[in-house]
């Protein structure tokens, strides 16, 4: 086919004339003499707007000089296609012919599928996996990793915006209304907080296509966001920050979505948009981001970088990005799937009301030999918020990781200098994590040591992580 030999490309797609066009996602090089200002350094709300637009700007002129020729010459073939900042990335119509020509080309480091893949919803609870036999007014979970002790301090998420994309929200949910930062008390306004990436797919859902409004055509991504922040001020107390404020995102079509639908997200959180995509503003970007999701190669993500750059910029910008592990267990080297498996992602293993681990929670180390996952949380038999108001229960590291993004946003609520510092709050997370051990043991990760491949450094704790946060201010002043 004549390609280039230094072009990786994706054996899903097809050189065969008479194949039909398919939406490619293009790679291509950075320009190495194109010189970047480091980004400002600081921290709190107005460290973190400054930081996160800054790298809007270097990413939107690194992408505006690394694809300048590439869309001009797209442009004049009249070829379909789609441009993305977050990543060095150009999503293209291609037909065969444009393929081989896109093969061909110096700027260009790999080709990939961007077909509809599945994404991989919460597995059903097995029988030797321990979970609450009743609703209670603060949930287990909730309990579990000392959010209330959190909330008598007066810390309840309040100044922290939490990102979610997933399958969609129900924003007007008794539990997730007044956290919505879309919602003032009386009119709901969801420019820059809100974005359908669903444009466009094989079958239509309740949803639609670019809904101009938050939807959820799955219960997922409500019942995620509800475990982060929900509280409907009553009998349903399901969030673990419930003062916090949520944005979101749908990535996922019924549960079915692509990379370029996870990228159109990822871009977004950078810089939030009004709902026709206009007027991007960076700094109401999200502080912390979860994500429930993965892209394994078998549902389209062959290449496992191809959402790494994204899930890097994020990270660079000052976004505390939180990623379940994934359903995959038992087995040892079972998280393998982006984004859970890149550096810059907190990755989040599951717990039954037992403090046992899950046995669908993956396991590490990830394909690189690093520890995954950083921590664990409850993800049995998890009760939050569904679709149409109401409420159910549901299990996997999809309902694990919510908890620790609300976990994160106590402890920002609480020190206010760890908005814009993922590091700093990843480190106190894994500090202050209860340790626990496995008899399993995994690669360079025995399960008798801490941490290791099972429960990574341990049981989230939001209460142990503020006594961490109040070490840390208490020596600052000290010092000072």
């Amino acid at each position: 086919m004549g390609a280039s030999a230094s072009v990786q490309i994706d054996p899903a797609l097809r050189f065969d004339p008479a194949a039909g066009p398919v939406d490619v996602l293009v790679h291509l090089r950075h320009d190495v003499a194109h010189v970047e200002r480091a980004l400002p350094q600081g921290s709190g709300p107005e460290g973190f707007a400054r930081r996160v637009t800054a790298q809007v700007d270097r990413l939107r002129s690194r992408a505006d000089i690394g694809q300048a020729s590439l869309l001009r010459e797209l442009k004049a073939r009249g070829v379909p296609h789609r441009a993305f900042w977050v990543a060095n990335v150009v999503q293209v119509h291609a037909t065969p012919e444009i393929l081989q020509w896109l093969a061909q080309r110096d700027d260009v480091v790999a080709l990939a599928a961007d077909a509809q893949v599945s994404a991989r919803v919460p597995e059903a609870v097995r029988e030797s996996e321990r979970q609450p036999s009743a609703a209670q007014v603060v949930e287990w979970g909730v309990s579990r990793v000392r959010a209330p002790q959190v909330w008598a301090l007066g810390y309840r998420g309040q100044g922290v915006v939490v990102g979610g994309q997933d399958t969609g929200y129900q924003w007007d949910h008794p539990a997730l209304r007044a956290q919505y930062r879309g919602w003032d008390g009386s009119v709901a306004s969801h420019d820059h907080n809100w974005r359908d990436a669903i444009t466009a797919g094989a079958f239509n859902t309740a949803c639609g296509f670019a809904s101009p409004a938050p939807c959820d055509d799955h219960n997922h991504g409500t019942h995620t966001m509800g475990t982060a922040v929900g509280d409907d001020a009553g009998a349903n107390q399901i969030g673990v920050a419930p003062e916090a404020r949520w944005i979101g995102c749908r990535n996922m079509n019924s549960g079915d979505g692509t990379p370029s639908t996870y990228l159109d997200c990822l871009q977004w959180f950078l810089a939030p948009t009004r709902i026709d995509g206009s007027d991007p503003r960076p700094e109401l970007a999200p502080h912390v981001m979860v994500n429930s999701w993965g892209c394994p190669p078998s549902e389209g993500c062959t290449d496992p970088g191809i959402l790494a750059e994204a899930v890097a910029n994020a990270h660079e910008a000052g976004i505390f990005v939180v990623v379940s592990a994934g359903n995959a267990g038992s087995a040892c080297s079972s998280v393998t799937m982006p984004p859970a498996i890149y550096p810059q992602a907190f990755t989040v293993g599951a717990t039954d009301i037992s403090d046992d681990i899950a046995g669908f929670s993956s396991r590490g180390p990830g394909p690189h030999g690093r520890l995954h996952p950083d921590v664990v949380a409850p993800g049995v038999g998890i009760r939050s918020s569904i679709r149409n108001g109401g409420y159910g229960q549901s299990s996997g590291t999809s309902m694990a990781g919510p908890h620790v993004a609300g976990v994160a946003a106590l402890m920002m609520s609480a020190d206010p200098t760890l908005i814009g510092n993922p590091d700093r709050v990843a480190a106190l997370l894994r500090a202050s994590a209860r340790p626990a051990t496995s008899a399993q043991d995994c690669g360079a990760f025995p399960g008798s040591q801490v941490p290791n491949a099972v429960f990574g450094h341990g049981h989230v704790d939001a209460l142990a992580a503020l006594a961490e946060v109040v070490l840390l201010l208490f020596a600052d002043g000290f010092e000072d």
